[in-house]
């Protein structure tokens, strides 16, 4: 589990120097807030000696060791922290791809495999928009149904969307085990919706 999060050399350089500022002895601390939910955030706070807990896993770095909790250690896979400069300056960035729901083995039931995908792969495309979207259920026939919600529900491009855009994704990651992508979301329903 040491791989699970990578701090480029950039952000190792960069917390090195923060560091140099702090007593001796303060590491860093990773860490996701809410893990498992949407509304998961990823951090990194000081972590003084007294504040590392039997539990934490450490991942040595040169000039540092990163401390990650136990409860969070599962969120962070295949998490990236890295320190870019621009023109507007620089900053710190935390991509944490499993941080809102835990990275699912290949050998899991089809239906957490392909709701791992709709929350960690097309879920972040559609927030851009204000949607979602969530999996109801895998029929028989192994067709996945889906159901959008937010800024999509009504959405006259939800069919085009769907079509070109997450049926292809889903059926490209599970080719041959998904039949198909539906709509399960009744747009004729209320009044608010759009349905042609």
């Amino acid at each position: 589990m040491s791989n699970t999060i990578t701090i480029t050399e950039a952000a190792q350089a960069h917390f090195a120097n923060l560091l140099s500022q702090q007593a001796e002895g303060t590491n860093i601390r990773v860490f996701v807030v809410n893990p498992g939910t949407p509304s998961a955030e990823c951090g990194v706070s000081y972590c003084p000696p007294e504040a590392i807990e039997a539990s934490d896993t450490e991942m040595p770095y040169e000039a540092f060791s990163a401390y990650i909790d136990e409860l969070s250690l599962p969120f962070l896979e295949d998490a990236l922290i890295d320190y870019v400069t621009d023109k507007m300056g620089s900053q710190l960035t935390l991509k944490a791809p499993n941080a809102k729901m835990r990275k699912v083995n290949d050998d899991a039931p089809l239906i957490e495999r392909v709701e791992y995908v709709i929350q960690t792969q097309v879920n972040p495309q559609l927030a851009g928009h204000g949607g979602h979207l969530n999996l109801v259920k895998i029929t028989d026939d192994n067709i996945a149904l889906v159901q959008f919600g937010g800024g999509c529900n009504g959405c006259s491009m939800v069919d085009v969307t769907l079509k070109e855009g997450i049926e292809k994704q889903l059926m490209q990651e599970f080719s041959g085990e998904l039949t198909g992508v539906k709509d399960a979301t009744e747009h004729e329903q209320g009044a608010h919706s759009y349905y042609k």
